[in-house]
């Protein structure tokens, strides 16, 4: 099978490659290197089967010819971290909302399987625990920064039903949890390589409001095996998924956990939200996934622990630290053909 995965050179998207080369696929990749990295795909490049594109979503060209190459689209770019789209929020919209609309265009075009990935921010501020695929979105006012992202993927979600319900178009979508494990960054607001990161510095952890707020949080191995076998799963087609853990921990907890996981002097302290991100930020007390549906499709089961999840973030950081290699971003309207970017 060829696969495309959008994003590719990202967190998640470096880890899914990993996962279809290894299992004998062949895969291509494109990303405009925003929040992914060179450093990322390092282990796979030069393999036969994989390719990569450095470019961007926004190239409907550039997307119309690898959706024409593959059998099935994995959609992960988008603009993501609370940080990032609180100050990048115009791009983020774009990103979010334009990229997801070319690449259904694109799959409907030649009649292609997609993967739409979202987010539990879809939720919002839905107090109703655990949630469920099918509970109702409590958004924040249009004023504060951090509902953009929310309101961006919900709407790539109508978008991708409605291709399914109207033209028939194979779609499945995922709404991930926290999902944590190497090679993601903190730069963002990733709660746990932010934290692992100042640990090993012996700096303090910042805890941003009271950290009696709680997460679950989702090892990355068991979010590539469950999105792989959702996308082989033809009663997938048309619905919706949890991709989640199972052991809810506050925020200050986990401050603690990985104080102790790394052996640091750190202090914990405590940052309004505010002074954080900006002025009027919500948060949600709780955020737990019910994961009923993706066990009963699936038969999923996290086989990852969250102290499992620290050591990995923190044998990981240790070897290869958080900076991220700056590379340059093609512009979105570079009209470069395929055959001059592509390089296996």
């Amino acid at each position: 099978m060829k696969v495309l995965i959008t994003g590719g050179a990202g967190f998640i998207g470096s880890h899914l490659a990993e996962g279809y080369l290894n299992r004998g696929d062949e895969v291509y990749i494109i990303d405009d290197l925003s929040t992914g990295s060179l450093r990322n795909i390092q282990s796979i490049e030069g393999q036969d089967r994989f390719h990569k594109v450095i470019d961007t979503i926004l190239n409907e060209e550039i997307m119309l010819e690898l959706t024409g190459i593959c059998d099935v689209i994995i959609h992960l770019a988008a603009a993501v971290g609370v940080k990032y789209i609180i100050e990048n929020p115009l791009l983020s919209i774009e990103t979010n909302v334009r990229g997801a609309e070319i690449v259904l265009k694109s799959a409907h075009k030649f009649r292609k399987k997609v993967f739409i990935a979202s987010t539990s921010e879809v939720y919002g501020k839905n107090t109703k625990m655990p949630l469920r695929e099918d509970h109702d979105r409590m958004l924040g006012p249009t004023t504060i920064g951090r509902w953009c992202y929310s309101c961006t993927k919900s709407l790539d979600e109508f978008h991708a039903l409605a291709y399914h319900k109207t033209e028939k178009l194979p779609v499945i979508i995922a709404r991930f949890f926290n999902t944590v494990g190497p090679r993601q960054t903190g730069t963002y607001g990733m709660v746990v390589p932010r934290f692992v990161m100042q640990a090993l510095k012996n700096k303090p952890l910042t805890v941003f409001g009271d950290g009696k707020q709680t997460r679950t949080f989702t090892y990355i191995g068991d979010v590539i095996k469950a999105a792989m076998k959702l996308i082989d799963s033809p009663s997938a087609v048309g619905e919706i998924f949890n991709i989640g853990g199972i052991e809810e921990i506050s925020i200050a907890d986990l401050a603690k956990k990985v104080i102790a996981a790394t052996g640091s002097s750190s202090e914990i302290r405590y940052i309004p939200y505010d002074e954080a991100y900006e002025e009027g930020f919500e948060d949600m007390p709780r955020r737990v996934p019910d994961i009923s549906k993706l066990q009963e499709y699936i038969d999923y089961k996290p086989e990852t622990d969250l102290d499992g999840i620290i050591h990995k973030v923190v044998d990981y950081l240790k070897a290869f630290g958080d900076a991220r290699e700056e590379s340059p971003v093609i512009s979105k309207y570079d009209p470069s053909p395929l055959k001059r970017i592509i390089r296996g």
